[in-house]
């Protein structure tokens, strides 16, 4: 990692070979790295987030392999790239229960944070 990137930090099990498949990885890899350069994303491969938090997006990504659609819930922070959430997206719009884990995840992140300083 350069000097500088901003680390990922994850609140996620990353991104694994199986269930996603390889092509879906490195895709996911790729947009993470983008976003650790400080690129901004947009459409189609990064779609804002607001109703989770401010600076929350998602990553869009489909699986060539078996047409799955990944969805990878993240925020960037002055000094990392937080992934809250990594999960298959099956209907358009995106399920409460990934919302309210990522909600949660990332508010024990910032308790954490604020208890250290």
């Amino acid at each position: 990692m350069s000097p500088t990137h901003k680390p990922i930090v994850w609140l996620a099990e990353p991104a694994r070979t199986p269930p996603i498949a390889r092509g879906a990885r490195i895709e996911i890899g790729y947009l993470l790295r983008r976003l650790q350069a400080g690129e901004r994303l947009d459409l189609p491969a990064s779609r804002p987030m607001p109703g989770i938090g401010r600076r929350v997006a998602e990553l869009r990504v489909t699986d060539g392999a078996g047409n799955v659609e990944w969805r990878v819930i993240y925020r960037i922070d002055e000094d990392a790239v937080i992934v809250a959430a990594i999960f298959s997206k099956k209907t358009r719009a995106t399920p409460s229960q990934w919302i309210e884990t990522s909600q949660a995840r990332l508010r024990r992140y910032d308790q954490r944070i604020a208890e250290e300083e």
